[in-house]
């Protein structure tokens, strides 16, 4: 239904000290924490695993060597969405508005649910990260303790036993991360560079790691994630996560979780002729996603 004079009665007449409901600050952008950001100009991406070659193998004197091969692995789909929101207000509301709310003060809120829906979208995949219904290319979810393995056998990127945020987890899934394995079983040089959390850990987040010695013991012992700068690209607060309890930590995988732009944003406005009805809309198409679950690690909470 298109906003009238009904709509906002009180916008008509002088006298209104505040509007209020409309100019709250936002957070800064945030999915660009939790996602590389890439272009793309096409209807879908796709990124597709290769397996790897295993340990050479011993050659007997004027025996033959051995070949190995390489195959395709598994393969992920990024397919890009369009999101949009709109608003259609009348000439009569848009020329008698005395303080310019329906018109210019809609378009802000037309881009704020715009931001709102994108920050939304992209902590979905990590709020969902535990969960058998979402699954990627392997088709396990984001964050498990069996992905398939291309050449046989599971590998895991969550904790072995579900637990809370604190030092011992910590620990615990940064030694995970730098003993792991390509498809094939060689070590890799997986490291830790972010932690991402909600709100609700901030406190905890920054005890553990901004303290010089381990945090809750009379125990005098250095902080070795403190000193040793385990996470170098710091604590990550995400207003969206949704779990008060689960915690992630974001590696230095290549192609862990990934984000494609197909179009930006775009705010238009027409007029329809027989109506003489202003319409706003607002338009954005992109995609969030993993490719390689070895760029996020984390546990549920307890």
């Amino acid at each position: 239904m298109p906003i009238n004079s009904g709509s906002f009665a009180k916008l008509l007449w002088p006298g209104l000290n505040k509007i209020y409901g409309k100019s709250y600050n936002e957070h800064p952008e945030e999915w660009s924490d939790l996602f590389t950001y890439n272009k793309s100009s096409k209807q879908y991406e796709e990124d597709l695993g290769i397996s790897s070659f295993g340990l050479a193998t011993r050659k007997s004197e004027g025996g033959a060597i051995e070949y190995d091969e390489e195959r395709q692995a598994f393969l992920t789909r990024y397919t890009h969405v369009v999101y949009g929101k709109g608003f259609i207000i009348t000439r009569e509301i848009y020329e008698d508005d005395q303080y310019n709310v329906v018109g210019n003060r809609r378009a802000q809120g037309l881009a704020f649910i715009m931001r709102q829906t994108k920050e939304t979208l992209a902590a979905n995949v990590y709020n969902r990260a535990f969960n058998a219904s979402y699954t990627g290319g392997d088709s396990k979810e984001m964050i498990a303790t069996d992905h398939p393995l291309h050449a046989g056998g599971t590998a895991s990127n969550e904790i072995a036993t579900a637990a809370d945020l604190s030092e011992a987890s910590l620990e615990a899934l940064t030694i995970q991360i730098m003993k792991a394995e390509n498809d094939k079983g060689q070590k890799i040089s997986l490291m830790p560079q972010t932690l991402h959390i909600p709100p609700d850990l901030y406190y905890e987040a920054e005890r553990i790691l901004r303290s010089a010695n381990r945090v809750a013991t009379a125990d005098n012992d250095v902080n070795v994630l403190n000193k040793n700068s385990i996470f170098p690209g710091g604590i990550k607060v995400n207003h969206y996560l949704t779990d008060a309890d689960a915690f992630f930590i974001r590696t230095n995988c290549p192609e862990g979780t990934k984000m494609y732009q197909r179009r930006p944003v775009e705010f238009t406005i027409d007029n329809d002729f027989d109506t003489e009805n202003a319409k706003f809309k607002a338009t954005e198409r992109y995609s969030f996603g993993w490719t390689d679950w070895r760029g996020v690690f984390g546990s549920p909470g307890a």
